[in-house]
This record gives structure tokens, sequence and C-alpha cells, in this order.
């Protein structure tokens, strides 16, 4: 026992109980781990980024081998981590800088073209395909049109203020909204085209969040490397009367890019 009256570390508390700082086993939890030097460099390296602006150059592989008496192979791998989390920026052929902060996005139901407004940023699309294809089971599904249906099928490129940002797949259904193609030239916003020629109006939508890696078409199209992480959004959208509308399928820089979700505990149910 303390000489205060408490327990110290590791004492057994109520029987049959451990401390927090003892396993079910009696193993005892205490211990550090041994710290690898390549996370102490990227610990050192992530605390210089954070004092330095955007686009500041970080030295050389060699220069911090011979600064931190370490391999080049360690100092890679710490550089490398600092990319994957959006700390450090690499672009081909001229080396590695601090990133910009990552953008950071509300989950709700708006357009791209409002998310990036909102954050200052100027929002443009590149259209990469769009054509018809033919509904699977679960096209079908999801769109609630008959298997083998027609669906118009958009894949755009998301770019904020000139940089690469999403590839975004939209699929709708031809049946409900025909000609929508030719519509699309008039009207540079999907959601408005939707509103001014079919008075359809988004009002629900269900999204899940998963994570990816890049693969060799997609790092082409976001300038970054194959095998970085990506959060993929899935997003079935209907309208005000439980009708579908779209099903999304987008695929976001995770070095780049990051969601928010306003959370409300839910009002426990009245006591019986």
């Amino acid at each position: 026992m303390a000489r205060d009256g408490g327990v110290t570390a590791g004492a057994a508390g109520p029987a049959g109980a451990t401390s927090p700082a003892t396993g079910p086993d009696g193993t005892d939890r205490t211990r550090t781990a041994r710290v690898p030097k390549y996370y102490r460099l990227k610990r050192h390296l992530q605390q210089m980024t954070e004092t330095l602006p955007p686009g500041t150059p970080v030295p050389p592989e060699r220069s911090l081998a011979s600064e931190f008496d370490t391999s080049r192979t360690t100092v890679r791998q710490a550089l490398q981590e600092l990319v994957v989390e959006g700390r450090l920026e690499r672009i081909q052929g001229k080396g590695t800088f601090v990133a910009k902060p990552k953008v950071s996005q509300a989950l709700q139901l708006t357009s791209y073209t409002e998310d990036m407004r909102a954050q200052g940023l100027e929002p443009t699309s590149q259209l990469l395909e769009i054509g018809y294809i033919t509904a699977d089971e679960r096209l079908s599904r999801l769109l609630d049109l008959p298997e083998g249906g027609r669906v118009l099928r958009i894949e755009r490129l998301r770019l904020a203020s000139g940089e690469p940002m999403a590839i975004e797949t939209t699929h709708l259904s031809q049946e409900r909204f025909p000609a929508l193609r030719r519509s699309l030239v008039r009207y540079t916003s999907l959601y408005t085209a939707l509103a001014e020629v079919y008075d359809v109006h988004l009002a629900h939508a269900e999204e899940t969040i998963e994570t990816s890696l890049a693969n060799p078409r997609e790092a082409g199209l976001l300038g970054t490397d194959v095998g970085l992480p990506m959060l993929m959004l899935s997003r079935h959208s209907r309208d005000s009367g439980g009708e579908p509308v779209e099903w999304v399928r987008s695929v976001y820089r995770g070095d780049r890019y990051k969601f928010v979700a306003n959370l409300e505990r839910p009002h426990p149910s009245a006591p019986r």
C-alpha cells in the first residue's frame, strides 16, 4: 500500500480484478516498446514540418541520412509514412516538400462544387468518360430499374484550385432521366440539371466510407503514387419521395482529404 492509502501501480484490486497496467494473465503492460530508428526520425521530421510553410523543400535523403547517422533506407521509410499521412508531398523529379493542409469536408448531402466553394477553393471537373452501360443485378436494385436496363455512367476527375482531388463515377437510370446526357452540356452541375430539367431534388442519402489503395490508373489521374491509401465513398441518393436518384462511387486522395461528421447522441427510449 502507498503511504497516502492509495494502491501502488500494478497492485491487485478487488478479488479477481487486475490493475489497468496488468493484463488478465498477470502480464505487466507498463513496459515501453523499443522505438525503431526510423520512427524517431519520422517524429523529428514531423515536428520540423509543423513549423514550416507548405511548399518548403525537405532536405534530400542523403543529407538526412548523414545528419542522423542512419541509412537512406531508414530515411526513405520515415519520409514515405509522412507522405502517406499527408504531411509531406513528393513531386516526381523535384523532391519532397511540406504538404498543404488537408481539405476538410463535412459529411452532408451537398455537391462537390458546393463543398469546395465552402472551403474557399475553386472547383473544376474534367470529363473522363460518359456513356450508357447495362444494369447488372446490383445497379438494378440500387436504381430500381429492370436488370439489363440502360444506365448513364459519368466519370469525372474532380479538382480543387487546379489540384486533382478525386475520381467520381455516377450512375443514373436512363429511363427516369431521358436525354440527361444532352442536358449536361447546358448545365455544368449535375444536381442543377436534375432540378431544372426533371424537377428532382435530392433529399436523403446513405454513404459508406472505406479505404483502398490507388491502382495505376487512379494514381496517374490523381498525380500520386501507386498504392497510396485512398478514401472510397459510395453514395446512394434518393429524392423527397424516396425514389432512387443516383449511385456514386468516389475515390479521394487520402493524403489531401479528410471527412468530418457532427454526431449527436440518440435520445434514450422512454422507460417502460
